[in-house]
């Protein structure tokens, strides 16, 4: 009996050794479009009240945990019963990522000088969090499948711990990263009426460097959709590697996110004009 049970012991910690190599794994993969996330998150959730913004935040977390219930059973069925698929969701979310990267560098480029809307012109609370939340069932799908993409060769028990963690650990850590970020300017407001001058200078700080933060978030987030995406063309079309093996991985993974989102852009742009 208690060999029986010194055997499951140590079935257990190869199964834990394994969901944590598998989720060092996939993790490396799915940081990068944690950038966009956090960056889209974070601008999703300011410009509200400052006695709204935590309401509404925890409104989208429990929203984003509603999108891995739905989305984690249907990725692990398809796991299961059929993995042909995973495939070519993984390339079709290179292509939505590609489209995204590209699209924002194109709206930098060109629409710089446009009119920003004003608080009086944003739509209501409640539609903002159900935007909020669509966003983040398609940033969810993309991080569900890339790091299912990256543990198939795994055993099914392995695959669910591991991408399950990835799942939960991106809701957690980028909502809170956001909670941090929205109540960045209401600290410096604070800090600002202290007697100490350190405070209020570190108060002046934080209030200007918000703005900052999100610019340099939404700066790499978008860089790492363009990465993201390449590497997924870059190892899962076929011929793809072998044409660019000459080149560094980041190069070539950049050129790729590049030129898949400018087909896709000019594929949408064309259908929008057909349309018109």
């Amino acid at each position: 009996m208690p060999s029986g049970i010194f055997a499951l012991l140590d079935d257990v910690a190869m199964l834990m050794d394994d969901v944590a190599v598998m989720t060092k794994v996939a993790g490396k993969k799915t940081a990068g479009i944690l950038g966009d996330d956090l960056a889209v998150n974070a601008e999703k959730a300011t410009g509200f009240a400052a006695s709204r913004e935590l309401p509404v935040l925890w409104a989208i977390t429990k929203g984003s945990f509603l999108n891995k219930l739905i989305i984690l059973p249907v990725a692990f069925a398809m796991s299961a019963w059929a993995p042909w698929a995973i495939e070519p969701i993984l390339i079709a979310g290179g292509l939505f990522l590609a489209y995204e990267g590209v699209e924002k560098v194109v709206h930098a480029a060109f629409h710089r000088g446009a009119p920003k809307t004003s608080l009086e012109q944003r739509p209501p609370e409640q539609e903002r969090v159900r935007s909020a939340i669509v966003v983040d069932f398609i940033l969810s799908v993309e991080i569900v499948v890339i790091a299912l993409g990256e543990v198939m060769d795994a055993k099914l028990e392995v695959q669910i711990a591991a991408v399950t963690a990835i799942a939960l650990l991106a809701t957690v850590g980028v909502y809170g990263v956001v909670a941090l970020l929205v109540r960045m300017d209401d600290s410096g407001l604070a800090l600002m009426q202290r007697s100490s001058s350190f405070a209020r200078r570190l108060g002046r700080f934080l209030v200007a460097a918000l703005p900052v933060v999100i610019k340099v978030l939404s700066v790499v987030g978008t860089v790492a959709l363009l990465l993201v995406s390449g590497g997924i063309f870059h190892h899962h079309i076929p011929g793809i590697h072998g044409v660019l093996h000459t080149f560094p991985a980041l190069v070539a993974d950049a050129v790729l996110g590049l030129a898949g989102g400018l087909v896709v852009v000019g594929v949408v742009s064309a259908a929008k004009a057909a349309l018109r």
